[in-house]
Parts: structure tokens; C-alpha cells; sequence
């Protein structure tokens, strides 16, 4: 049996006050309506401009719930690797992401801890921004490695506590 991958990275290397590398993508139509359509979520204003804008008063179609909550882990784990692994993430959209907008993921520690089980932990203030203008603030928890052995998805039972 061959030896597990080194992590990419692990706790020893994080601090409080690390920034993550931003991710920044230029946002279209086609990205708001297959994040709907991903998450099953019919309703117009993510897919029908019309009903966007007359009915709901919005300059355009936007980014749904899930699809946010997709690019935050997405920005999450390619820091982290593929070990790293989400253990709590709460957000709150302040603004819409329309087509046309250049969102920017940007990310802050503001914990680094190993819990009772072993586990690392880090905590990480994110931000999703349009031309400085935040649209939605996250605050997540995320496993990572403590060792190069380690590896948080192999983690069950009383092992795993992400809250």
C-alpha cells in the first residue's frame, strides 16, 4: 500500500492574520443561471431578466443563495487542498451579484485551533465584493491537517466536531 499525498497544507502553517489569495471572477448570465439550475432553484429572478427587472425591481438576474455558498467553499478548499475540509459556514448577503460584476473572494484568519479530538481548526472572515462594494460577509470553520499524516476526512463519529 502506497503512502497518502502530503497536504498541501497544514495547521503548523497558519496564523491569525494570514490572508487568503483573493479569487476573483467575472460573473455571467450563464453563471447565475447554471448555479440555479445546480441547486434546483426555479425561481425567475435567477434565470428570467424580465422578471428581474419588472418585477422585482433588480438591475438584472443574481446569484442565488447556493451558488454563493458554492463559491465560498470552492475559495475555501483551493487554499486549503483536498484535505481541507468544512466543518461550519454561516453568511449574509448584503447586496445582489449580477451579471456583468467581477465578484472578489478575499479572506482573513481570525482563529487557528486543535480541539479536544486533535482536530485543527480554522477560522476565516470572508468577503465577497464587487468593485469594493461588499455583497455578502461568511464566517467559516475549516479542518485542516495538524501533521502530514493527517487528514481530516477520514475523521467520524465522536473524531468529527465541527460546531
Amino acid at each position: 500500500m502506497s503512502a497518502a499525498p502530503d497536504p498541501e497544507l497544514i495547521l503548523s502553517q497558519i496564523a491569525v492574520g494570514d490572508r487568503l489569495p483573493d479569487l476573483g471572477y467575472d460573473v455571467t448570465a450563464t453563471t447565475v443561471v447554471l448555479g440555479a439550475l445546480a441547486s434546483r432553484d426555479w425561481r425567475p429572478m435567477h434565470h428570467d431578466k424580465d422578471f428581474a427587472v419588472e418585477r422585482n425591481g433588480t438591475r438584472d438576474i443574481f446569484l442565488n443563495t447556493p451558488n454563493q455558498a458554492a463559491w465560498f467553499e470552492r475559495f475555501l478548499t483551493d487554499w486549503t487542498g483536498p484535505h481541507g475540509r468544512l466543518g461550519r459556514m454561516t453568511f449574509r448577503m448584503l447586496g445582489s451579484v449580477f451579471p456583468g460584476d467581477t465578484m472578489v473572494l478575499s479572506g482573513v484568519v481570525d482563529e487557528v485551533t486543535v480541539d479536544a479530538t486533535g482536530c485543527g481548526w480554522v477560522g476565516i472572515d470572508v468577503t465577497l465584493s464587487v468593485d469594493g462594494d461588499v455583497k455578502t460577509t461568511c464566517d467559516a470553520r475549516v479542518a485542516v491537517p495538524v501533521a502530514t499524516d493527517d487528514n481530516p476526512w477520514t475523521r467520524t463519529g465522536t473524531r468529527w466536531q465541527p460546531s
